[in-house]
């Protein structure tokens, strides 16, 4: 009977660690291959690359779950679709923009970097707007994100403005979306792929028009311009294809993992896409530079740690006003482009 247990503890540990290298595989490919298409491509339409990789993660959550039947549908009703839904894909597709227009302009190390400043964003819209009060482990915690963050905004030694503007500004919305998720989807326990099968069409039919308008001429001229036109769309086109296989892995890593696992793995996930994107790019990054991003990521660590730590507490414990949990929620990791999300579609 131990045996039996030890066996089954040994295979859970191994699919555990399968589960999260694929997803740090998928992540880190995605995220990779869009800095590839807007810096070696030269194809530098954020708006059309998003949209591309909306309508490939609306095709990919329609064969999953309507053809191949490997996840259930979970019904909305179509008041609700655009009561609830569609005001949760206007933010989700600004998001995945801003993350998209991020990467044309600024490093992955960087961009990376500034997006692990969601946790900070998230408990300040919380306090400022909705009132909630917070544990002071949890503001304690913030302390390092931020300081880590300035740090390396400030020795960046590729700066540039409207990249950081934009990747904060994505923090923003990814805040507003984890947020109004737990209001606007609530009695709806979404997993990553029936939110892609519910938001990506949405976002499509938001950022179709915007993109045709002001992208349209510009990637024409660039279609004549470029040597191999075909070749380069066939990777824009796959970057799609791993956009939607990255919300399936984290809907399998969800699963697979603990939430302090998974918190940290996130944040690991952060360093190693730092450290491939430089080994491919050859970004300058200077000692301190790399000194901000560490501190940022173990704040992020210590962040998660307390979040879980605290939402874990007995109902009889006397304890502060509720927490936010460590990232658990479904609806909270479902990045179509750029997570993650940790995010990326």
């Amino acid at each position: 009977m131990e045996e039996g247990s030890s066996l089954w503890q040994q295979w859970s540990m191994f699919r555990s660690l399968l589960a999260i290298l694929q997803w740090w595989g998928f992540n880190v490919t995605v995220i990779i291959m869009n800095k590839w298409i807007f810096q070696k491509l030269d194809f530098k339409f954020p708006l059309s690359v998003s949209c591309v990789h909306f309508i490939c993660s609306s095709i990919g959550a329609y064969i999953v779950i309507k053809l191949l039947t490997l996840k259930p549908l979970i019904v909305v009703d179509p008041q609700d679709r655009w009561k609830r839904i569609f005001p949760m894909s206007f933010v989700f597709c600004i998001n995945i923009v801003l993350g998209n227009i991020s990467l044309r302009y600024i490093p992955v190390s960087f961009m990376q970097t500034i997006k692990s400043f969601t946790p900070a964003t998230t408990v300040v819209l919380q306090w400022l707007v909705w009132r909630k009060y917070f544990d002071w482990r949890i503001w304690a915690s913030l302390v390092p994100i931020v300081g880590g963050i300035l740090l390396t905004s400030i020795t960046e030694l590729s700066f540039n403005v409207f990249g950081f503007c934009a990747a904060l500004f994505g923090c923003l919305a990814t805040s507003t979306k984890t947020i109004l998720a737990e209001s606007l989807l609530h009695g709806y326990k979404f997993d990553s792929i029936n939110t892609v099968y519910y938001m990506a069409p949405f976002a499509t039919m938001i950022l179709g028009v915007p993109a045709f308008l002001l992208e349209g001429n510009g990637i024409l001229d660039w279609f004549e311009a470029h040597p191999s036109p075909w070749s380069a769309l066939m990777i824009i086109f796959s970057s799609g294809v791993l956009a939607f296989c990255l919300n399936f892995s984290i809907f399998y890593v969800i699963h697979s993992t603990t939430a302090v696992t998974f918190n940290v793995a996130g944040n690991l996930k952060v360093a190693v896409a730092v450290l491939v994107s430089w080994m491919i790019f050859r970004n300058p990054i200077s000692p301190m530079n790399a000194v901000g991003c560490g501190i940022t990521l173990v704040g992020c660590t210590f962040y998660g740690y307390v979040s879980h730590m605290l939402s874990q507490k007995q109902p009889g414990t006397p304890r502060t006003p509720r927490t936010p949990r460590t990232p658990r929620n479904k609806t909270e990791l479902i990045p179509l482009v750029n997570d993650k999300l940790e995010s990326k579609v």
